[in-house]
């Protein structure tokens, strides 16, 4: 019997744990095939960790080829078309066929896509850039942090909150706390507004109860770097001395170019199975569209992606086995909100209730931070 291909795009959370249960699923008449742009594959998870100074960028990533010996083949290019109805993906000027397709290219960060992000803020979502802005917080002497979401849809939704949480911390460690503001800047109208009122309420007690200001409905139009001022959509502007900067985020241009990209760019799945309008094509990750019952989308974060990544190859190894595919996404998902000096809050539920997220926060405690690191400390020495 002739042997298939499943081509694996992208090497982050999804693309990875999917590239693996598929290998380890199917015969090795199958070929899994994997196509990832980076050399290293960084763990975003870990990034409040880089802020905070518990770890360095170097700690928190892995090579990419390393799943190469489970038996997977790895090609390190930049996936420049996807062509649904001939079967093949161009990545670094080749030509790869495919007989399924798991999409996993996540969501680009398009820094230059924000007038003045690049020459004022420090991309914090690189881990590069959360080490650059963990020294910065260390010598200052005082003035304004701004921690800005750019744009939305953004991933992780929790991360701007936990930036602006450990900058706190890292402040009163070196007593300019009493020096410094530290505000939070966002379109959104509540922390986490997926996750429901309740949760967005607490969060947003958390940041009043440690002076950290919080401006929601707040829609960045540019960034000033001459006179140091964020300046608005609604016409309001705000003073800043370093920013720590959430860069606006867009679908690859292989995804949004292709046949199956919906009006934001982004590839809409069945959200039960990550199906997507062509046969034998998954979307998973940050780079699927799944609508939820209260018209918002599910966010993009890499517990939906982990999740996602074990449904698509089941399904795909259980139809190349002849087996009638029958596990599905069920919408569970969970998140740490790490606050600093050690602590953490916990936050889980089902994003696919009847009339919306049905999301519960946990108290706020040392063992939720313990949790983080044992989970990260998982991923990065077993999983990979």
């Amino acid at each position: 019997m002739t042997g298939k291909t499943i081509a694996v795009l992208g090497g982050g959370i999804g693309g990875f744990l999917a590239a693996r249960r598929l290998r380890k699923e199917l015969p090795s008449r199958d070929r899994v095939l994997l196509i990832e742009r980076d050399r290293e594959h960084a763990f975003q998870p870990s990034l409040p960790f880089v802020l905070s100074g518990r770890r360095d960028p170097a700690a928190i990533e892995r090579p990419v080829a390393g799943i190469a010996k489970l038996g997977v083949d790895v090609v390190q290019a930049d996936v420049t078309a996807i062509d649904i109805s001939s079967q093949t993906v161009l990545a670094g000027g080749e030509k790869h066929d495919y007989d399924y397709l798991v999409i996993a290219l996540g969501a680009q960060l398009d820094p230059e896509a924000m007038p003045g992000f690049e020459e004022s803020a420090i991309n914090v979502f690189t881990p590069d850039g959360a080490a650059i802005a963990r020294d910065e917080l260390r010598t200052l002497k005082g003035g304004r942090v701004a921690v800005v979401v750019s744009r939305l849809p953004y991933k992780c939704p929790a991360a701007p909150y936990e930036f602006a949480f450990i900058a706190d911390a890292l402040l009163r460690k070196t007593d300019a706390r009493s020096r410094t503001s530290v505000d939070v800047y966002t379109p959104e109208p509540l922390p986490m507004p997926t996750t429901g009122p309740a949760i967005g309420h607490a969060v947003a007690s958390m940041l009043a109860a440690r002076k950290i200001g919080f401006h929601p409905n707040t829609q960045l139009q540019r960034i000033d770097p001459a006179n140091r001022r964020l300046k608005f959509e609604d016409g309001s502007d705000a003073e800043y001395d370093l920013i720590l900067g959430i860069p606006p985020h867009r679908a690859p241009d292989a995804v949004s170019s292709c046949d199956l990209a919906g009006p934001t760019g982004f590839v809409p799945v069945d959200k039960a199975t990550l199906e997507t309008t062509a046969d034998g094509v998954y979307a998973i990750g940050d780079v699927a569209s799944i609508g939820l019952a209260d018209g918002k989308f599910l966010p993009k974060a890499g517990v939906f992606a982990h999740s996602q990544a074990d449904v698509v190859a089941s399904r795909i190894a259980d139809e190349l086995a002849g087996r009638s595919p029958s596990r599905v996404f069920d919408g569970s998902g969970s998140c740490f909100l790490e606050l600093g000096n050690g602590k953490a809050g916990y936050a889980k539920g089902n994003f696919y209730g009847e009339s919306g997220p049905e999301v519960r926060m946990r108290r706020e405690g040392y063992h939720w931070h313990i949790g983080k690191v044992a989970f990260e400390e998982y991923w990065l020495r077993f999983r990979w």
